[in-house]
């Protein structure tokens, strides 16, 4: 099939160009503002030739067809009548899909996700502290004060934490915000949770009627306050001569939001924060395993709907407040039946291409994503979700009837077991197994069988195929093997921990990442240049072994439009291992709201018998980093 036929495929599975608003595409996708979805033909879409999935993001409808490919297809639908527009519209325009409501929910998970590792890392620490409580070792006092230090830091800074967020999200300045969360903890202020346990710390009572205490752990409070800080200071500065804005604007600030912090908002919106705390906990309470069993079949869905953020609040509030979160425990079995079902559907499918699929989506799911699971397998043929909304539900009632709760939030399954280390692993184990098995059960029996195409009715005959199986393995086994080294210095991350479901899902190939400490990408291996993008933010390279990579620096930093980015080759290039690609600025990429993680992909994977990992940790570039194998 050729190019231009495939555009027309995608056109028409679109609803056709009175469908489509506009279309761009980034190093990997075709990205589609659509009119209205459900005129999508979306089974036909996953079955187009050379589309290796598609799901909705941030309002766009995403088309996978890989480096290369992608701006051949995006260059045939343009010709064919579709309109364009930059990544930075499409990326605005996208921000304004959805109602009321889910832009609200949104922005929630705008300003909760930057702060999640460091209340991942306090649950675990909790985790471990409870470990060493379970197995009856005390701690030395001086340790046990250390160990305070490590759980508690993060709980009581956590207004702090939103307030920073918050004025970066809205647009304020995020030094101003986060000096304004401490104010609301000052160590001037009686403490919140020594106030609360009714002993002698009493409010501080201000103007003679206005009782006061600190914010310690309270989430509402500096959601509120920091919106309306950051809006207050935008309106400031505006006003503010630009010669005296330095000094004028962070003075007026701080001082107009301390004091409806302290005397009105906070005091207001902490009692309101006390009413929905009560609400979850009674509901979490409820007998017979109700709330595992109504939570856990219907979370997935809420996911789909893209309001799962709103859950970020709840959680950081019943750890904050409580140490525990069933929370926690229920929503893992329902992303752990998801990602069962997607299993059944990958062990019991004969389509090679939804294998390749299934598997790296379903290892996404058990560390903690199921977006590629929901929208690339489960979704598609429908039975497999719903079934898996049963499973969900049986196991979140398994979760309730054993009491489980984590010490954090934010990992699941897989990780998220490192939050169940205070006596509670065997339960959580038994609890992962249940939501497991009925998943991958219900999927593998009632859920999922395949279509039997014309193309496999006159497929080749065993023999023919065993034969064809003994001469390729015959020939790769006579090809070389090839070490990449690492094109950036920094952190190496595992690619299933990338915040972006193409690149977690192993639906781009196998690879790492790397969180950069220097804006240097360097090549990884002597190569051919195949493609370098305007905008200097991705690149694809041709090994002498025939490995296909694509580096691409950042998440959505397409839409950076190449602000940033200083682009030091060009497509058709020959380069030595160890020289310089790129350069990038990760301040800028930072300022944008985005993450500088630099992923590098074997993007012809499947061409392949081994692609490894060779790095871990902190990582200088020049340093063993991938081997690949035929």
């Amino acid at each position: 099939m050729t190019n231009t036929e495939i555009a027309k495929k995608v056109i028409e599975a679109l609803g056709g160009v009175e469908n489509v608003n506009s279309v761009a595409h980034c190093a990997t996708r075709l990205r589609v503002m659509v009119k209205d979805e459900s005129i999508i033909d979306k089974d036909a879409v996953e079955d187009i030739e050379k589309v290796q999935g598609a799901f909705f993001n941030s309002g766009q409808y995403q088309i996978i067809f890989g480096t290369g490919t992608v701006n051949k297809i995006y260059d045939e639908v343009v010709a064919l009548g579709l309109p364009t527009s930059t990544k930075a519209e499409m990326k605005a325009e996208a921000a304004k899909q959805g109602n009321f409501f889910q832009r609200s929910i949104r922005t929630f998970g705008d300003v909760f996700v930057p702060i999640i590792p460091a209340i991942v890392a306090t649950g675990l620490f909790m985790g471990l502290r409870g470990l060493l409580g379970a197995l009856g070792i005390t701690l030395p006092e001086d340790l046990n004060v250390y160990s305070q230090i490590l759980t508690d830091t993060a709980f009581i800074a956590l207004p702090a934490l939103v307030v920073w967020s918050t004025f970066r999200v809205f647009g304020g300045n995020p030094v101003i915000g986060i000096v304004l969360g401490f104010m609301l903890i000052s160590g001037s202020l009686p403490n919140a949770w020594a106030v609360a346990s009714g002993g002698d710390v009493k409010p501080e009572i201000f103007f003679g009627f206005i009782p006061v205490v600190g914010l310690q752990g309270s989430v509402l409070p500096a959601f509120i306050i920091g919106i309306i800080g950051a809006q207050f200071e935008k309106a400031v500065r505006k006003v503010v001569p630009e010669v005296l804005d330095l000094l004028v604007t962070p003075f007026i600030t701080l001082f107009v939001m301390s004091i409806l912090g302290l005397f009105v908002i906070g005091p207001v919106f902490h009692v309101v924060e006390q009413y929905i705390l009560v609400a979850a906990e009674t509901l979490l309470a409820l007998p017979f395993g109700l709330p595992g069993l109504i939570i856990g079949g219907v979370h997935q869905i809420i996911v789909v709907s893209g309001v799962h953020h709103i859950f970020n609040l709840l959680e950081s509030q019943l750890v904050a407040n409580t140490g525990a979160n069933p929370f926690n425990a229920i929503i893992t079995a329902a992303m752990t039946a998801q990602g069962a079902a997607t299993v059944a559907v990958g062990v019991k499918t004969k389509n090679a291409k939804l294998k390749a699929l299934a598997f790296p989506a379903a290892l996404s799911a058990f560390l903690g994503i199921t977006e590629p699971a929901i929208f690339g397998v489960n979704l598609r043929f429908r039975k497999p979700f719903f079934l898996s909304l049963i499973a969900g539900a049986i196991g979140g009632a398994v979760a309730s009837l054993l009491g489980l709760a984590g010490t954090g939030f934010g990992i699941t399954i897989i990780p998220g077991s490192l939050l169940y280390l205070n006596g509670q692993l065997p339960q959580y184990i038994l609890m992962v197994t249940v939501s497991f098995v009925a998943g991958f059960a219900l999927t593998y029996m009632f859920g999922y069988e395949d279509e039997v195409t014309e193309g496999e009715a006159s497929a080749k005959k065993p023999e023919e195929v065993a034969t064809d199986e003994l001469l390729a393995e015959a020939t790769t086994s006579l090809l070389p093997e090839e070490t990449l080294v690492s094109p950036l210095s920094g952190e190496v991350v595992e690619l299933a921990s990338v915040n972006d479901p193409v690149f977690s899902s192993g639906a781009m190939g196998k690879g790492l990442a790397v969180k950069p400490s220097e804006g240097v990408v360097y090549a990884p291996a002597d190569a051919e240049v195949t493609i370098a993008f305007e905008t200097g933010h991705a690149y694809g390279l041709k090994t002498a072994s025939g490995a296909e990579l694509l580096i691409h620096i950042g998440i959505d930093t397409v839409s950076m439009n190449g602000e940033g980015f200083e682009k030091l080759v060009a497509a058709g290039d020959k380069v030595k291992v160890g020289a310089p690609l790129a350069k990038f600025d990760s301040s800028k990429i930072a300022a944008a709201g985005l993450d500088d993680t630099t992923m590098v992909i074997v993007t012809n994977t499947a061409d392949f018998e081994v692609v490894e990992g060779l790095a871990q940790g902190t990582v200088a570039h020049g340093a063993d980093f991938l081997k690949v194998a035929k």
